[in-house]
Parts: C-alpha cells; sequence; structure tokens
C-alpha cells in the first residue's frame, strides 16, 4: 500500500524573513572580510544573496547599520565563551593563575570556536581582524569585547604581581596583535614558509601561540631592567 506524500509546512512570513536576514548577514560578512567596510556596497550584498537592493533597506538603514550587524550577530558567541574559559580557569586555580594558563583559556577557547564553526565563523575571524585596524571597527571591539579583555588582564596582574601595569598591557597589546593576523588567514606565512605552515591551520597555531607569548610577557621585566 502506498503511503501518502508527506505534506511540508508552510513557512511562516516571519521565518521567511528570518531566513533572508541570516543569508544577507553571511553574505556580507564574507564580502565585508574580503573587502572591509570601504570595499563593499548594498548592492554587492544584494548581487550575492540574489534579491533586489531595496529589499536590503527592508532589513538595513544603510550600509553601517549593516556591518554593525554582522559584528553584533557572533560577538557575543566569542566574548562570552572566553569570559567562560577564563572564569573557569580562575576556579581551577585559585589563587595560583600563570601567563600561559590565562592565554590558553583565551587564546585556545577562541581559535577552537573559529576551527570548528567551519566557513561561517573563519569568515567572522577574517572579518574581525580586519576591522581592528579601523576607527569603525574599534569602536566595536571597545564595546563588546573589553570586558573579557579585562579580565584576562587582571588574571595576568595576579599572576605578575611583580611586573609593572604597563608592561602587562603592551602583552596583551603583542598578544591580540599576533591573534589578529592568524585572524586574516592571509596566506602570507605559507608563501613565505614554502607550504611548510598554512594560515588556516588553528591547530598547529593554537600548539604554539600561548607559550610563544607567555615566554615574550615574562621577558618585559628583565627587558624594563
Amino acid at each position: 500500500m502506498a503511503t501518502a506524500p508527506t505534506k511540508r509546512r508552510r513557512r511562516s512570513k516571519a521565518e521567511q524573513r528570518a531566513e533572508s536576514l541570516e543569508q544577507i548577514l553571511d553574505a556580507a560578512e564574507y564580502l565585508f572580510s574580503k573587502n572591509g567596510f570601504y570595499g563593499v556596497t548594498l548592492r554587492d550584498v544584494a548581487q550575492r544573496v540574489g534579491i533586489h537592493t531595496t529589499l536590503m533597506h527592508y532589513y538595513f538603514k544603510d550600509k553601517r547599520d549593516l556591518f554593525e550587524a554582522v559584528f553584533e550577530r557572533r560577538a557575543g558567541g566569542t566574548s562570552g565563551r572566553r569570559m567562560a574559559a577564563l572564569d573557569a580557569y580562575e576556579k581551577e586555580v585559585g589563587d595560583r593563575p600563570t601567563v600561559e594558563g590565562a592565554l590558553h583559556a583565551f587564546l585556545d577557547t577562541d581559535l577552537d570556536l573559529y576551527r570548528e564553526g567551519g566557513e561561517p565563523w573563519m569568515n567572522y575571524a577574517a572579518f574581525c581582524a580586519r576591522l581592528s585596524n579601523t576607527p569603525e571597527g574599534a569602536a566595536l571591539m571597545d564595546q563588546y569585547f573589553d570586558p573579557v579583555v579585562l579580565k584576562l588582564v587582571s588574571i595576568l596582574k595576579r599572576a605578575l604581581p611583580d611586573y609593572e601595569e604597563e608592561d602587562i598591557f603592551w602583552g596583551y597589546h603583542f598578544v591580540t596583535g599576533a591573534l589578529m593576523n592568524t585572524l586574516a588567514r592571509t596566506g602570507r606565512i605559507d608563501r613565505l614558509s614554502g607550504g611548510v605552515c598554512h594560515s588556516d591551520d588553528f591547530l598547529a597555531v593554537k600548539k604554539r601561540m600561548a607559550r610563544f607569548m607567555a615566554a615574550g610577557i615574562l621577558s618585559l621585566k628583565e627587558d624594563a631592567g
């Protein structure tokens, strides 16, 4: 006896709008990650999605509104995961934190999120790397990432009670610079190394970065003397 075909549920208008919004954000995220804020137009995004440009204004008043929405969509995910990792690290080590341990919690959590999240999260990583060195991006970084950065700094201060506060902040500055260069995945390390290293090999980065950066921060007291 033949079974009757299953009738597919028609999506509501709200579901259709939500799906369209995600498609727009995905397309914009990809384009911004490749071309930056000024290298992308609303028309570019609309063409990538396959919709008319006028529909873009139904969801976003202008390009900056879209740009900020792309950033905000995943910012809470990365910031929240790192904050939870740092909280768990503090609970685990009590009053005996180490620089390398704190950096592992901060860096490894982020690298794992981007690697395990697949292409969408890798695009977001490149997007953040590109905007981190721009005025429009710095303001968003301040708003969404300052709490988790200051949490890391507070742990580093407890791990290094004899270090100058200035050195600890410079240490973080160098850490985040290396992280953003990694997230950009420009392919430069691939070419320089003749293929020995690959810019999208976040596992290789995770294996080395916290240890390397911890050694650099620890050296600052000796250099200051």
